[in-house]
């Protein structure tokens, strides 16, 4: 019995579900963590070697994410076991499957995250009306095609530049994960005059010192073909990233990329988390200690939420992407002032930020499961 409680403190999970449908090969896991300030905003992430663990972790970082992004949601996070890449059949059957599982739960708002996307929210609809990130076709904010989380971590990124010793111009950027985040991401500050130099995907990464022609590695990628296939760039194994020399790191992709183990390997200035808990506790106090400046991911990286709320409570998508610029600029500015005045690492001023508001919440309620 104990064992069930093992990932149990004073904010949750309020709530572990676990889903088996044999007849469709459907495994996955619910995690709903804290749901004091409103129902549960989490992305539902399909890769292979998903876990418990994981979704527990990502689900609590969705709650830090939407407290210190000020809405009226709680964390939560869906994991389901599968290749991404799988037959568009087959995807469609197991997430379907996965609304129908899920659609009495309604203390969770579905929506995507890595390995899902619109077309997949899509189908949830037509099974439950508990989700956000549709298509525009029917009602929604494309987030992925506007690039709502890559805008937000542009943002966090000029903010983090105040803190900074360069300038965004001419500065070398490097973007580990070229889907959905770091596309956009790279988008973003390229327009802004930073030169992409080094990218990476689950086949490999190229380097050029010069720069990457953006539209070269978009056009690869809409074609289904990995950014290794860029033309004359220097080419290698995605791990041989962390090796670049560059002014900004931005790690897009899958969780603990950046480790105690590989930390030191870094040669950056200033890390903005475009994923999810990218980088360890351990690496994130390493890199403080060489004076490079991380920017966690719940401040850095909640574009995305942000937009999916405003979807859901039925706002425009020009007013999505002028909250997500206020929201993340003034979350990365108090966070960096924490820093200074307290002399703490950025990620424990951005927990004390999100804890404070989530206490707030919780103080209000008799109790905060629905």
């Amino acid at each position: 019995m104990d064992s069930m409680f093992k990932f149990a403190d004073e904010l949750g999970p309020a709530k572990i579900v676990h889903v088996y449908e044999p007849t469709i090969s459907l495994k996955a896991v619910l995690v709903i963590d804290n749901v004091a300030a409103g129902p549960s905003i989490g992305g539902i992430r399909m890769a292979p070697d998903v876990s418990t663990e994981e979704c527990v972790r990502l689900a609590r970082a969705m709650t830090l994410k939407n407290a210190a992004a000020g809405l009226a949601h709680g964390g939560g996070k869906a994991v389901v076991y599968g290749d991404p890449k799988m037959p568009l059949g087959e995807k469609e059957v197991l997430i379907r499957g996965l609304a129908q599982a899920l659609r009495d739960i309604k203390e969770y708002i579905l929506a995507p995250d890595m390995g899902t996307d619109e077309q997949c929210m899509a189908w949830i609809k037509d099974e439950v009306n508990r989700v956000v990130g549709l298509p525009a076709e029917i009602g929604g904010i494309p987030l992925d095609e506007i690039g709502a989380t890559g805008w937000g971590l542009c943002n966090a990124t000029e903010v983090a530049l105040e803190s900074c010793d360069f300038e965004l111009a001419g500065a070398r950027l490097v973007v580990q994960g070229f889907g959905a985040v770091g596309k956009h991401a790279a988008s973003f500050l390229t327009a802004k005059g930073a030169s992409l130099v080094g990218v990476a995907d689950s086949q490999g990464c190229i380097y050029d010192p010069l720069g990457l022609n953006l539209q070269t590695l978009l056009d690869l990628k809409r074609a289904g073909k990995s950014v290794t296939e860029y033309p004359g760039a220097e080419r290698y194994d995605g791990d041989a990233l962390l090796d670049l020399e560059c002014e900004i790191w931005i790690p897009a992709a899958r969780p603990d990329v950046i480790n105690e183990e590989n930390v030191a390997r870094l040669r950056t200035r200033l890390v903005v988390e475009g994923a999810n808990i990218p980088v360890t506790p351990a690496a994130e106090k390493k890199l403080h200690a060489r004076s490079i400046l991380c920017i966690p991911d719940f401040i850095a990286n909640a574009g995305g939420v942000i937009c999916a709320a405003m979807e859901y409570h039925g706002s425009s998508e020009a007013a999505a992407m002028q909250a997500i610029q206020e929201k993340i600029r003034r979350n990365t500015q108090q966070v960096l002032a924490e820093v200074r005045n307290q002399q703490i690492l950025p990620r424990q001023a951005a927990v004390d930020l999100a804890l404070s508001r989530i206490g707030k919440a919780m103080s209000y309620k008799r109790f905060t499961i629905f």
